[in-house]
């Protein structure tokens, strides 16, 4: 495969939720150009997200009703107010106070505002109509109304919507097409309108967009309704074993994530079809793509369907290269980020090395003492991507201010070594000195790119962390109250001059 290097720069990590506004949640509305706006003064070149899509329950984007779908709760209010499909008095109604996420509050009330909206769109428009017979979303759509009018999960819809026959789904179709079935269409027509313009803005700030694609897609989703032959399915269309990852360090019984695994002997023959068609897509949205447990294209744990725990399971062996020369043929050169963390052995080292892709460095797992600690600035190599910490991660401030004295006095010992090692002369005083020393070491490094969460940036505690893993509420609600000030830009800017990344 063809071997690039991406541009020595800096990037932030900031998902669309987390942006600030008056409706409850970040939207791509003005607030998003503002960012571009801020990022641009920075000079930073690399915008990374989170993914895109309709988050289903649990609210996760790693857990999606569509892996290639946009999230109806960014679309822009206020635009939809300017072309007319909303009123005014409408658009006042969707305030909600800064702050968390509440997507209980959200689900019920803003479904029936883009309903409103939708009622007043016109679906006999050229660029809906040619948007509707692309069928990229006629899939998604079907699951959508077939999942309003029944509820629960998509086994539980009669047989022949379950099963997907097509008589019953083109009859449905049919009935459902103005009320229901082109609400959702609309849904998605509207999202990547405004998303395709943000990215086009950000694009000729000199930004580019980084996004995210999750290995594992949700049981009850389009992509396992309509393609059961992908997945590791029983007759019923329920999983056999699903995903997650052995018990290790972290976690005594593992991480049952419960996402039903890939038939990937199944995805061969197909000549790996959905894959080269979702990443077909994803490069219509980002200019890099960051795959998300990259060690499950070399081997993955499989674990019996109805397990309470993860400690039962077995690896199997991935598709490997093959599915990335097949991704390479169908859409050319792939910019990618292999997200590498965690425990990994030589078959993945080994294939990130055959594909190219750099890998993940994550600076607040560099200070144990331990000298070969691969996330050490000394042992960091070019074709890389480092990061404070991911999304996953405690916010920098968080991590030290979680450490008694003993050891933060030891943690303070080994960043100096290492801020003294890169060349870099930052005071660390304080815990607040601490946490923005690790974003000047995280930027000093060797890494082609670094990426730093907007939290880290703006020396947030642990209050402001977006997800703590394994744990099921309180996450993916982090947002700003306001856009970072002039005197945060100029900070950045000077820390990203200093390390030779304009």
């Amino acid at each position: 495969m063809e071997k690039r290097r991406f541009e020595r720069g800096a990037g932030v990590l900031c998902h669309i939720s987390s942006l600030p506004n008056k409706y409850g949640i970040g939207s791509l509305g003005k607030e998003a150009y503002e960012f571009v706006d801020f990022l641009e003064r920075s000079k930073v070149k690399y915008w990374q997200i989170l993914p895109l899509v309709q988050t289903g329950y649990g609210d996760s984007p790693y857990q999606s009703v569509c892996c290639n779908s946009g999230n109806p709760y960014f679309i822009d209010l206020e635009r939809l107010c300017r072309e007319g499909l909303l009123e005014k008095d409408e658009l006042e109604s969707a305030h909600m106070p800064e702050g968390r996420v509440d997507y209980g509050r959200l689900y019920v009330q803003r479904y029936a505002l883009l309903r409103r909206a939708y009622a007043r769109f016109n679906i006999r428009g050229k660029e809906f109509e040619e948007f509707v017979k692309s069928g990229a979303f006629d899939d998604y759509a079907l699951f959508m109304s077939l999942k309003t009018l029944y509820g629960g999960t998509f086994r539980e819809f009669p047989d022949a919507y379950k099963f997907k026959e097509e008589l019953a789904i083109s009859e449905f179709r049919e009935n459902a097409y103005a009320k229901e079935y082109c609400f959702w269409q609309f849904l998605q027509f509207e999202f990547f309108r405004q998303w395709k313009e943000l990215k086009s803005y950000a694009n000729s700030k000199g930004i580019k967009l980084i996004g995210d694609i999750p290995l594992y897609v949700a049981a009850d989703s389009s992509d396992v309704w309509a393609k059961p032959s992908m997945f590791l399915l029983d007759e019923d269309l329920n999983p056999t074993e699903v995903a997650g990852v052995p018990p290790d360090y972290f976690s005594a019984t593992g991480q049952l994530w419960g996402n039903p695994l890939y038939d990937w002997d199944a995805a061969e023959k197909d000549g790996y079809k959905w894959w080269t068609e979702r990443v077909k897509r994803a490069y219509e949205l980002y200019d890099i793509v960051r795959f998300d447990h990259f060690r499950g294209f070399d081997r993955f744990y499989a674990i019996p369907a109805g397990a309470l725990t993860a400690e039962v399971g077995e690896w199997r062996k991935g598709p490997g290269i093959k599915l990335f020369a097949a991704m390479e043929r169908a859409v050319g050169h792939l910019s990618v980020i292999a997200e590498d963390l965690g425990v990994i052995d030589d078959g993945v080292v080994a294939l990130r090395d055959k594909t190219g892709f750099p890998g993940m460095k994550i600076m607040l797992f560099a200070f144990d003492g331990n000298k070969e600690n691969e996330y050490l600035p000394q042992n960091i190599i070019a074709n890389s991507v480092t990061y404070t910490g991911t999304h996953d991660n405690d916010t920098a401030l968080g991590f030290v201010e979680g450490m008694d004295e003993e050891r933060f006095a030891e943690f303070r010992k080994l960043l100096r070594a290492a801020l003294r090692w890169e060349g870099v002369s930052y005071p660390l005083v304080s815990r607040k000195d601490a946490a923005r020393a690790v974003v000047k070491c995280a930027l000093a490094t060797k890494s082609d790119i670094c990426i730093v969460p907007v939290q880290d940036i703006l020396t947030l505690d642990n209050s402001a962390r977006m997800n703590t893993p394994s744990t099921p509420s309180g996450n993916w609600q982090f947002r700003l109250f306001g856009m970072p000030s002039r005197q945060t830009a100029a900070w950045l800017r000077n820390a990203i001059k200093s390390s030779d990344r304009v």
